[in-house]
């Protein structure tokens, strides 16, 4: 039995009042609820780059064509360039502006994950190497491969001045960097802040996972009997988070109501075998928002489609929820995009509540009976009042965010 912690208290809720995810699914919300809403998945069979191997990604079109603006080349890179099309997405560069103009371009903090960051740059740039190994003279590592590049190409583009950083915890990195954002504004540093995540396809991660033979021949199976490894895609998710205002908030408005963070550090890639870090940050984020499990009404699931995984995350769901609360994972729609994951998921997850509906998980022909929760293998439209999203990262880098609808509050 895990202890009841008192000292983690509610935070304020924070609004997400503009969003964007841009992945294999399609670029902006449309695409995204409208894939969903059809069981699409967005996985292909399709070459990257000079990968030679026999798998499925979740690969995002047109990132190829993106042209960063003359004042921002110095950033080209392709996750930049996925970012750059992200923000063009759903009229957020213009909310954001409008953001900058009300609370000021040092009241704005941007809080960004990533696993990769531009590291592709860096594999092509040592392609080009010349007859001594040296790297050739156009290579840019700080503003292309380094990790803070994302946060310091969106601070550049939207010319803001508050505090910025970059969150690499694996495959939890954009979700925690949620929590990173509400303990600022909570604090008072800041009024708002870009949080969200990026991380783009490259050689590194695709044979990385392949040599942990932890990488699918086929599209990714979460939570099925068959299931053997993940599918890789690449995303852009961002979301911009402000103050509840309750004077022009809306019903169908979501919030950001509690994030549970926790580190079990059980193993360098394996996840606990119980998930009790997964379960701490899930009772963690209920706690912080004020809920008990069964407040929420859908669970988006981790669920990357390794059989470890899957079965350490579903030991801790059923422990923390039983078997009544409905989850799936949505990884067999987009593919496991790592770094920008808990972003893109958590934006899926707001659409669910806004659209009163639960994304079925794809490419499940048998669900594994080992795996005591109530998983969805098929859309379902239901009211929602409360959603659980689920990100766990390798060294148990765990983090839980819980968002709810305005009208519940």
């Amino acid at each position: 039995m895990l202890p009841h912690d008192a000292t983690r208290t509610p935070l304020p809720p924070l609004h997400l009042s503009a969003m964007s995810l841009s992945s294999s699914l399609g670029h902006g919300l449309n695409a995204t609820l409208g894939a969903l809403r059809e069981s699409r998945s967005g996985l292909s069979e399709r070459p990257f780059e000079t990968v030679d191997l026999a798998t499925w990604i979740g690969h995002v079109d047109s990132v190829d064509d993106v042209m960063l603006p003359a004042h921002l080349a110095h950033f080209n890179c392709r996750n930049n360039r996925l970012a750059w099309l992200a923000l063009q997405q759903d009229g957020l560069m213009e909310t954001l502006q409008a953001a900058r103009a009300r609370h000021g371009a040092s009241r704005i903090g941007i809080f960004l994950g990533t696993s990769t960051s531009g590291i592709l740059e860096t594999e092509q740039a040592f392609r080009r190497r010349d007859e001594n190994g040296n790297l050739p003279p156009d290579f840019n590592y700080r503003e292309t491969h380094n990790t803070f590049s994302i946060a310091d190409f969106v601070r550049h583009a939207l010319a803001l001045e508050g505090p910025a950083l970059v969150v690499s915890t694996a495959c939890s990195s954009s979700a925690k960097a949620f929590g990173n954002a509400q303990r600022m504004i909570a604090a008072g540093f800041i009024d708002a802040a870009i949080v969200g995540g990026v991380d783009s396809l490259c050689l590194t991660t695709l044979y990385g996972f392949h040599s942990l033979q932890l990488l699918s021949t086929e599209p990714c199976k979460p939570y099925d009997a068959t299931r053997n490894g993940l599918s890789i895609g690449e995303a852009a998710a961002f979301v911009l988070l402000e103050r509840v205002d309750v004077h022009g908030s809306k019903n169908d408005d979501v919030l950001l109501l509690g994030v549970g963070e926790s580190a079990d550090a059980h193993h360098m890639s394996a996840p606990h075998p119980e998930g009790l870090g997964a379960r701490v940050a899930m009772r963690t984020a209920l706690q912080r928002a004020g809920l008990q499990p069964g407040d929420i009404d859908y669970i988006n699931l981790h669920g990357t489609a390794t059989p470890s995984n899957d079965a350490a995350e579903a030991r801790a769901v059923a422990a923390e929820f039983g078997m009544a609360t409905p989850c799936s994972s949505t990884k067999g729609a987009t593919g496991h995009t790592l770094g920008a994951a808990g972003g893109a998921e958590a934006i899926i997850s707001a659409l669910s509540l806004k659209h009163g509906f639960m994304p079925g998980g794809l490419n499940v022909t048998q669900l594994d009976p080992e795996l005591q929760v109530n998983y969805q293998s098929e859309n379902r439209n239901a009211p929602l009042r409360h959603v659980l999203s689920n990100s766990f990262g390798f060294g148990g880098t765990n983090c839980s965010l819980v968002l709810g609808r305005r009208g519940e509050y």
